[in-house]
C-alpha cells in the first residue's frame, strides 16, 4: 500500500473529504465522503461559525474513519476567493539612488509590494493582517521605455510595476480552529486556485492567457494565468445556488427538489419533479434552458465582467471546474461574451488530471477537481508556517516559495525604502544663468545580518532564522571647489590660417572675477565665457569681418537682386566646410577661403544665364557651334565680356535681345571656304543630304556640306 493523503475541501456549501494513495508517480482516490453545511455557516470562503463547521468536518471524518481507520492529519486549502491581488507600480530618481545590482533591483521592488499593501488600506483592508503570498514584476521602466532589465542601466528615472497576492490572516487561524475541534491537524496548506491550477495548467502552460473558473455553491472564483505565472485572483457572489433559485421559482418547487431537477437535467436531460400544489411535471432542458435563461445570462456576464476586470482583455481560452459548471448552456454563452470561439471555453472534469487513475465512478466530472487538486497539490507543493526573529521581534511566515530577507522584511512590516541611507543634499548653483543640481553623496543600503552574519534582501532564510536590520548611513552633501566644478572649460588650442592661438576661458562667480579654489556654497552664480562657436572664435581674435563675409555671393541686375551658392567667405573647421554657429572643440583647425570677385562668365553660370544663344551643328565631319548674341552687360556704362571681373554686391545692366532663327548662311562666319579655283563650278547646300537654301532654318545637331558641281558650256 502507498502513502496515503487526507485531503478536506470546506466549501461555502458543503466539506468534501477525500482519501488518495500515492504509488510511485500515480495517485488512486481511494474514498469520497460529502457533507452538506446545515446552515450558512461558510460565507465567501470565510468560516463565520467555526462551531457548526467544525461538526461537519467532524462528522465527514468519522464517515471515512469508519472504513479506514483513525484520521489525524489532513491537508486543506484556504478559499482563492479570499485572496487580495493589487497591481502598483513605484518609481525611483536614479540620480540619487543609481541600480546597479540584482539587490538594487529587489529593494524597489519590495518597495512596490508594500506600496500596493498601502494602497489596499486605503480600500478599507486590514492589511496589517494579510500575508503576501508572493508577487511577481509585469515589467521595468526606463525613463519611460520598457526595458528587460535595470541592472546596470544608466537613466533618470526607473520604475517597476508588480502584481502582488495578500491571503489574510484570520481565514488561515479559522480553518486552524475548525479542524482542531474536529481532533484535527493540518498537515498541509495550498491555496484553491492553487490546487485546481497545478492540476489542470502545468507550468509549461502557464504562459498562455487562461481564465481558470471554479464555479461552486454560493460562489465563483476565477484565477487567470499568464507570463508563467497565476497574474490575478477574483471572485463574484453569483454560482450554482443561483440557478438552483432559478429553478425553484419556475417550477415552485423548494430547493432540495430544484437541487435534484438541476442534478437530473445535467445526467439525464430530464426530470420529474412535484411542486408545491402536488402537481408532478416532467421537465426538459431545452424547456428549462428557456425557463431560466436570464439567470443564465446572469451568472455569464457575471463571470466575464469580472475576467475583464482581472485581465483587461478577453483571455485565450476559459477552463470551466466546480459543480455548477455543468449549468446548460453556461461555456457557450461564456465564450459569446468574450468574443471566443466556443471550443475555447470548456468544461474541465477529473479525466484532465495527469497522474490520476480514473477507475473510481464517484469522482468523475467537475465537481472534484479542486478537491483531487487540494490532495495533491497541499501535498506536493505544501504551504508550511515558518518563524524567525527580526530586530527581536518574531515574525511568522507562510512557506509559499523560496522565502528571502525581503519576505520577512515585508512581514515585519519593515519599510524598505525608508532603511535604505538617504542621498546627501545637493547644492543648487546657477552655471551661466542654468540651475544646476550638485548630488551629494549616495546613501548606505541597510546592514542586514542573519544569525551574525552579513546577508541582503535576496538572501534565502529559514525556520528559526534571527535577522537584524540597521538603516543605512546618510549621505553627505558635496563639497566641490570652481576649478573641479569647471574643469571641462579648459584651455583651448585653436588654428587659425596655420597660425596658433590660445583662448582662455573667464570665470566670473557672483559677479567678480572667480578663485580657482574657492569652495562652491548653495545659491552661487558662475558664469564661465568660454568660447564655444567658430564666431565667437573669430570674435575673440578680433577678425569679425570674416563672420560678416560668410554670406552668399549676390548681384544686382538691373536693379534686381541675385545670389549664387558661392560664399564671399567660405569657412572651414577641420577642412570641413563650416558656419560661424559651428561648435569648436579644442585642437580643431580653422581655416578661410575668399571669394569676393568672379568672372562674369563664371557668375553668369552660377546664375544659370548665358550671354548667348547657342547651337551645335556639324560641317565636314567637325562640330561648329553658331552663337547668336542674347544678352550683354554693362558695369557703369562699360560693356563687360566673358573675362571681366564682377565684385560681390555690384550693380550690373544687362540688354537682351530676341535672336532671328539659325539658317543655313550663318556657318559662312564659322568656316573658310577657298574660292580661287571654283571658277567656272557651281554648288549645291545639304541639311541632313536634303537639298537646302542659304535662307533654311537649322537645328541642333543638323549635319550641313557644301557639294561643288563642274559647269559645262555647249559649243
Amino acid at each position: 500500500m502507498g502513502e496515503r493523503i487526507f485531503a478536506f475541501d470546506i466549501g461555502t456549501r458543503s466539506v468534501v473529504g477525500m482519501i488518495l494513495e500515492k504509488e510511485e508517480n500515480h495517485f488512486e482516490v481511494i474514498d469520497i465522503v460529502t457533507e452538506e453545511h446545515q446552515k450558512r455557516s461558510m460565507l465567501d470562503g470565510q468560516i463565520h461559525d467555526i462551531v457548526a463547521v467544525s461538526n461537519v468536518i467532524n462528522s465527514v471524518k468519522e464517515k471515512l474513519e469508519e472504513k479506514h481507520g483513525i484520521i489525524k492529519k489532513v491537508c486543506v486549502a484556504a478559499a482563492g476567493r479570499a485572496l487580495k491581488t493589487q497591481q502598483t507600480e513605484i518609481e525611483t530618481d536614479l540620480r540619487q539612488h543609481p541600480i546597479l545590482t540584482n539587490n538594487d533591483v529587489s529593494h524597489l521592488e519590495l518597495s512596490a509590494v508594500q506600496q500596493a499593501q498601502y494602497e489596499l488600506a486605503e480600500q478599507g483592508e486590514e492589511t496589517t493582517q494579510y500575508y503576501c503570498v508572493g508577487y511577481s514584476v509585469l515589467h521595468y521602466q526606463l525613463d519611460g521605455d520598457e526595458i528587460g532589465s535595470l541592472i546596470d542601466q544608466q537613466g533618470t528615472t526607473a520604475k517597476v510595476k508588480i502584481i502582488a497576492t495578500f491571503l489574510p490572516e484570520v481565514v488561515v487561524e479559522s480553518l486552524i480552529s475548525a479542524l482542531q475541534r474536529a481532533n484535527l491537524e493540518m498537515d498541509a496548506l495550498t491555496l484553491e486556485p492553487i490546487a485546481a491550477i497545478n492540476v489542470l495548467i502545468p507550468p509549461s502552460m502557464r504562459r498562455l492567457n487562461v481564465a481558470l473558473v471554479d464555479v461552486g455553491a454560493g460562489t465563483s472564483d476565477i484565477a487567470i494565468t499568464n507570463h508563467g505565472t497565476v497574474t490575478g485572483y477574483g471572485m463574484v457572489p453569483i454560482a450554482g445556488d443561483e440557478i438552483t433559485d432559478a429553478i425553484s421559482q419556475a417550477y415552485l418547487l423548494d430547493f432540495p427538489q430544484a437541487e435534484e431537477v438541476k442534478r437530473q437535467i445535467t445526467e439525464h436531460q430530464k426530470a420529474v419533479a412535484e411542486d408545491i400544489l402536488g402537481m408532478e411535471t416532467e421537465i426538459h432542458d431545452q424547456e428549462l434552458v428557456e425557463r431560466i435563461s436570464d439567470t443564465i445570462n446572469h451568472l455569464a456576464n457575471s463571470i466575464c465582467e469580472e475576467i475583464f476586470t482581472l485581465n483587461h482583455k478577453s483571455p485565450q481560452a476559459v477552463m470551466l471546474v466546480g459543480g455548477g459548471s455543468l449549468t446548460p448552456e453556461l461555456t457557450s454563452r461564456i465564450a459569446h461574451h468574450l468574443k471566443l470561439p466556443e471550443n475555447r471555453v470548456a468544461v474541465r472534469g477529473t479525466d484532465a488530471i495527469q497522474n490520476l487513475k480514473k477507475e473510481h465512478d464517484l469522482i468523475k466530472g467537475p465537481s472534484f477537481v479542486t478537491p483531487i487538486g487540494i490532495a495533491i497539490a497541499a501535498k506536493q507543493s505544501p504551504i508550511q508556517y515558518i518563524s524567525v526573529k527580526v530586530n527581536e521581534r518574531n515574525v511568522r511566515l507562510f512557506d509559499l516559495k523560496e522565502l528571502t530577507v525581503g519576505d520577512c522584511l515585508l512581514a515585519a512590516g519593515i519599510r524598505v525604502n525608508k532603511i535604505h541611507g538617504k542621498p546627501g543634499m545637493a547644492l543648487m548653483v546657477k552655471v551661466n544663468g542654468r540651475q544646476l543640481s550638485i548630488p551629494g553623496t549616495l546613501g548606505e543600503p541597510p546592514l542586514i545580518k542573519r544569525n551574525h552574519e552579513h546577508a541582503d534582501v535576496n538572501s534565502p532564510i529559514k525556520h528559526g532564522d534571527e535577522l537584524t536590520v540597521e538603516a543605512g548611513n546618510d549621505g553627505k552633501s558635496p563639497e566641490i571647489s570652481i576649478k573641479e566644478l569647471t574643469e571641462g572649460y579648459s584651455t583651448q588650442n585653436i588654428s587659425f590660417q596655420n597660425q596658433p592661438y590660445k583662448i582662455h576661458p573667464e570665470i566670473i562667480l557672483n559677479g567678480k572675477k572667480a578663485d580657482h579654489d574657492y569652495i562652491v556654497n548653495d545659491g552661487d552664480s558662475i558664469d564661465i565665457q568660454r568660447v564655444e562657436t567658430l564666431g565667437e572664435f573669430l570674435k575673440s581674435i578680433h577678425q569679425m569681418e570674416y563672420t560678416d563675409k560668410n554670406t552668399p555671393f549676390t548681384v544686382y541686375i538691373n536693379g534686381q537682386l541675385h545670389m549664387t551658392d558661392e560664399q564671399v567667405c567660405t569657412l572651414f573647421i577641420n577642412g570641413q566646410k563650416a558656419t560661424p554657429t559651428s561648435t569648436l572643440h579644442d585642437g580643431d583647425d580653422v581655416s578661410i577661403e575668399l571669394t569676393e570677385e568672379l568672372p562674369l562668365k563664371e557668375l553668369l553660370i552660377k546664375l544659370d544665364l548665358t550671354m548667348h544663344e547657342e547651337i551645335p551643328i556639324t560641317f565636314d565631319a567637325k562640330t561648329i557651334l553658331l552663337q547668336k548674341k542674347k544678352r550683354e552687360f554693362f558695369k557703369d556704362a562699360e560693356k563687360l565680356q566673358d573675362s571681366s571681373m564682377v565684385t560681390a554686391g555690384d550693380h550690373l545692366t544687362m540688354k537682351e535681345f530676341t535672336p532671328e532663327p539659325f539658317i543655313f548662311q550663318d556657318i559662312f562666319r564659322y568656316i573658310d571656304i577657298d574660292v580661287t579655283n571654283v571658277k567656272g563650278k557651281q554648288f549645291k547646300l545639304y541639311i541632313n543630304d536634303q537639298e537646302a537654301s542659304f535662307t533654311d532654318q537649322l537645328s541642333p545637331h543638323d549635319e550641313v556640306r557644301i557639294q561643288w558641281i563642274e559647269s559645262y558650256t555647249k559649243r
